[in-house]
């Protein structure tokens, strides 16, 4: 009989040598492995995608426009993802364990929100800079010119960092849920609990900008429908001839339109079921399963990712720039002046 009793596995600490230390959950040399590159190559997408993106923006004359300053700053968001966030949640998330302190624990919490609203606030402002060049192509210079896009920018950052930091470093957060922190509180660990009052405030702020970017972007198409059918139906020549270029125009800004839709659609998939699991959690005692929650993070950060991807896919004028900057061409004299658009 005592030969079938075998001693149970010794438990894994974060840290071996210090008291209250967290529970190490490693996973085997295998899956561990997968789960580095996985999460590190979405991080160096992250970064190389949107350092493409901003540097394409910044260089390229022809893209300094309102509308491509304020996709240079959402690539500046999404970079930072990649630079500030990804890499120290890639270590959370496959040793189990936080190694950075307790202060840099803040700060990455921090960033995480501040980047995550900063999007959205980017994301909306782009849709109401999107309708009215679709609306009225002609007069959209006038109306949404480079003073009125730095102070979307400006705004955008201000209100996601003050926003994000307020709340967890004066752990308003945590309010009412102090017994479950005092309980769930270990060295090594990183988790932010949220009471529902705030959890209920940040699913607003997700849910409202969507909302708003949801309904702009139906009306959008809508508008670009009958434009396309406006223009198809013209039969007389010389009405096609001397409404060429607003035609033209309407056609470019209708693109450019979808191409940000797709954008905020896939901003909407990533981040919509990290928001719900959020507000279930914090009205039946947070009860998701850690590797659910790390599932739901990774796929809300992988957005970062995908924006310059999607650029590629839709936008001519961001592959040829990619080309451009991969074999070094844009060092030569006067690169800067290059002409992006088949048009």
């Amino acid at each position: 009989m005592t030969g079938d009793l075998t001693p149970p596995p010794p438990v894994q600490l974060c840290y071996e040598n210090v008291n209250g230390s967290c529970v190490k959950a490693p996973y085997s040399p295998g899956p561990r492995l997968l789960l580095y590159l996985l999460f590190g190559s979405g991080a160096a997408l992250a970064v190389l995608g949107n350092l493409l993106v901003m540097t394409s923006i910044l260089h390229f004359k022809q893209l300094h426009s309102p509308a491509n300053l304020l996709i240079a700053s959402l690539a500046c968001a999404d970079f930072l993802v990649g630079t500030t966030v990804m890499p120290f949640s890639m270590v959370r998330s496959v040793e189990s364990c936080w190694y950075f302190g307790d202060s840099f624990c803040k700060f990455h919490t921090s960033f995480d929100g501040s980047f995550c609203y900063c999007s959205i606030f980017h994301l909306s402002f782009i849709s109401i800079d999107r309708y009215i060049a679709v609306t009225d192509p002609l007069v959209y210079p006038t109306r949404f010119s480079v003073s009125v896009s730095c102070m979307c920018v400006a705004s955008s950052w201000v209100l996601s960092v003050i926003y994000s930091f307020s709340v967890f470093y004066t752990e308003a957060s945590t309010k009412g849920l102090e017994d479950l922190v005092s309980a769930l509180s270990c060295v090594g660990g990183c988790q932010m609990a949220v009471n529902q009052s705030w959890v209920l405030i940040n699913f607003l702020l997700f849910f409202i900008p969507m909302l708003l970017m949801t309904t702009v972007y139906s009306k959008i198409f809508l508008i670009a429908k009958q434009q396309a059918r406006k223009i198809e139906s013209q039969s007389n020549k010389t009405a096609k001839s001397s409404d060429s270029y607003k035609d033209r125009v309407a056609r470019r800004e209708r693109k450019a339109a979808t191409t940000l839709g797709v954008a905020v659609i896939a901003f909407l998939i990533s981040w919509l079921p990290y928001f719900i699991d959020s507000v279930i959690d914090a009205f039946l005692g947070f009860i998701t399963p850690t590797y659910v929650y790390e599932i739901l993070v990774w796929i809300a950060y992988y957005n970062s990712a995908l924006n310059p991807l999607i650029y590629a896919f839709f936008y001519p004028w961001f592959r040829k720039a990619i080309k451009l900057i991969v074999t070094a061409k844009v060092l030569r004299q006067n690169s800067s002046t290059t002409n992006l658009f088949l048009e």
